[in-house]
């Protein structure tokens, strides 16, 4: 049998020291061959020919081999085109459609002129093969979002403690703005849509409410803790975010990640297995690291400075300090020399001085003859309670502000430099993206994942489909040979095929989800995956296995009691 996918790949891969043999020429060396065995004067082309072929007999059949030199050597036949899918196909088979090298040792002991493409072209072309490849790796996003101002979207995740419970408390409601990263963390009992909306009303009252609230464990868990939240919060508008985005939600789940080790450690370096109590500690630990993404660390971010952990000076000039008289006298001295001339580096900028009738200062509340006015809320500000701020522009000086609204500014500031820092960030994830998941063609065939959830425990890991249209936000419509595909795909979520092995013409024009999919395409009786959480013996038919008369495996309950195994 002659596959012409293989014999075509076979063609364009040969040049002038090539193994291709076709019928004809597989014809002519064996009389060649035969031939320069028996002539008495041999020409070079003879001797040519007796160092790379032979030919053995086997009833009155001939087959082209390579020579024998040693005894205990294997015979290693030649193979003629028309035969090169048979042989490739029977020893795949043989080896249990077993991968490239195994292939390799297989053929390799057995035929001379099988090349390593030839193995890896007839692997890419065995359907089986393609649908039990590997699941796709985690991906880079295809499209980034980039979220403008502080509260314009927000992502909420829980980290499942249910093995290490902190007395009632079993799950870590993560909260992060989008843009300054901030993170707040607060213990649950549960993952009910009612205590994570009560849990998040705390926050909202706190920190205000973003206008885009995303989650990754659910559209429909989104909209309940949106409703709960409207329950408490009637004139509450919110709307919930795009589930599984590559990029936005990727960042809350990689600060789980962090917000697990630090966790971790705590508990190690304190000796304490209150998790609900190290998850603060956590909390300020996070917001004051530094972020590789907006360069800058979450909390200076959001409030424009850095995060202050009572008296704001070394060990050795508080040691003494126990009342707060003796840290005013303290700032006391510091003012001393701020207001020294030759100490200080303040100079006053050619700013309107207040008012006569305007004597104390809004900061420290001490009367003034040499006061400022803040350029922002136009308050009267000493010029040791100032704050100068330099202009970027040229031609004009320094300005004023007030301690509050220098704050304020720096805190715009650094969020543009958080969105600029994201932005590069997007730019370059685009970039790596490009490079890792190129852009796919209409028509192209490609390999769609399927979760162990929606599939039975014999059944291929994939579904082999073709792309039939792709949008404008970059995301795919796949279709397979029964049917196409209800959701679409982004480019990270599918791999592409080796080879064509699904056309548009065969795919039926009816809508069909991945599981019914799955199902029709298995092999025994479709999705398989079932376990229990049992947590009193597993005898009764509140067990999903014992009710289903299935013995529990290693994915239901952990180290529990169980009468069902």
């Amino acid at each position: 049998m002659e596959n012409p996918r293989l014999t075509t790949s076979r063609k364009l891969t040969s040049g002038k020291n090539t193994v291709y043999i076709d019928d004809e020429r597989y014809k002519l060396l064996l009389e060649e061959v035969t031939t320069a065995k028996i002539t008495a004067k041999k020409t070079p082309r003879d001797y040519w020919l007796l160092r790379r072929y032979d030919v053995l007999t086997i009833h009155q059949n001939n087959k082209l081999i390579f020579p024998v030199k040693d005894t205990g050597s294997n015979i290693l036949y030649y193979v003629c085109d028309n035969e090169l899918f048979d042989i490739l196909h029977e020893a795949h088979i043989r080896i249990g459609h077993g991968g490239r090298d195994r292939m390799m040792k297989e053929v390799w002991s057995h035929y001379k002129n099988i090349t390593r493409k030839d193995i890896e072209t007839y692997i890419q072309l065995c359907e089986p093969c393609q649908q039990n490849q590997k699941g796709i790796k985690k991906g880079i996003t295809v499209k980034p979002i980039i979220s403008s101002e502080f509260n314009s979207r927000c992502q909420v995740d829980l980290i499942d403690f249910q093995s290490q419970p902190d007395g009632e408390n079993k799950f870590i409601l993560v909260y992060q703005d989008h843009l300054t990263k901030f993170v707040v963390l607060r213990p649950l009992k549960s993952k009910r849509a009612e205590e994570v909306a009560y849990t998040l009303l705390d926050i909202f009252t706190l920190l205000g409410a973003p206008a885009i609230l995303q989650s990754d464990n659910g559209r429909k868990f989104s909209n309940k803790i949106i409703e709960n939240l409207k329950t408490y919060w009637p004139t509450l508008k919110i709307i919930h975010g795009k589930p599984k985005h590559s990029q936005s939600q990727g960042s809350v789940e990689r600060a789980n990640q962090d917000i697990e080790n630090m966790l971790t450690t705590w508990m190690q370096d304190n000796d304490n297995s209150h998790w609900s109590e190290g998850i603060r500690f956590v909390q300020l630990m996070k917001n004051r690291a530094f972020h590789a993404g907006i360069k800058q660390t979450p909390y200076e971010a959001l409030f424009g400075c850095k995060v202050k952990i009572g008296l704001s000076l070394p060990n050795h000039f508080t040691r003494s300090v126990e009342t707060e008289e003796d840290w005013e006298k303290i700032i006391q001295d510091l003012d001393q020399i701020k207001a020294d001339p030759k100490a200080s580096t303040f100079k006053p900028c050619e700013q309107p001085l207040a008012s006569a009738q305007d004597k104390k200062c809004s900061v420290c509340s001490q009367e003034t003859s040499g006061a400022h006015t803040c350029r922002i809320c136009e308050c009267v500000i000493h010029t040791i309670c100032a704050v100068v701020e330099r202009s970027t522009d040229e031609g004009h000086g320094s300005k004023v502000l007030c301690p509050l609204c220098s704050k304020k500014s720096v805190a715009l500031e650094n969020r543009q430099i958080a969105k600029e820092n994201l932005q590069q960030q997007a730019e370059k994830m685009l970039k790596t993206s490009g490079k890792k998941f190129p852009p796919v063609s209409i028509g192209t065939s490609v390999r769609v994942f399927v979760p162990e959830v929606d599939r039975g425990r014999g059944d291929a890991r994939n579904i082999i489909g073709v792309v039939l249209d792709k949008t404008d936000d970059e995301l795919y419509q796949i279709g397979t040979k029964n049917g196409v595909i209800k959701q679409l795909y982004s480019r990270s979520q599918f791999n592409v095929s080796p080879k064509d092995m699904l056309e548009i013409k065969d795919v039926p024009c009816t809508d069909i989800s991945l599981r019914s999919i799955a199902n029709l395409q298995s092999s025994g009786t479709g999705q398989g995956f079932k376990k229990c959480l049992c947590k009193k013996g597993c005898s009764s038919s509140k067990c999903l296995c014992f009710k289903n008369k299935m013995l529990c495996n290693s994915k239901c309950h952990s180290s529990l009691p169980c009468k069902n195994k």
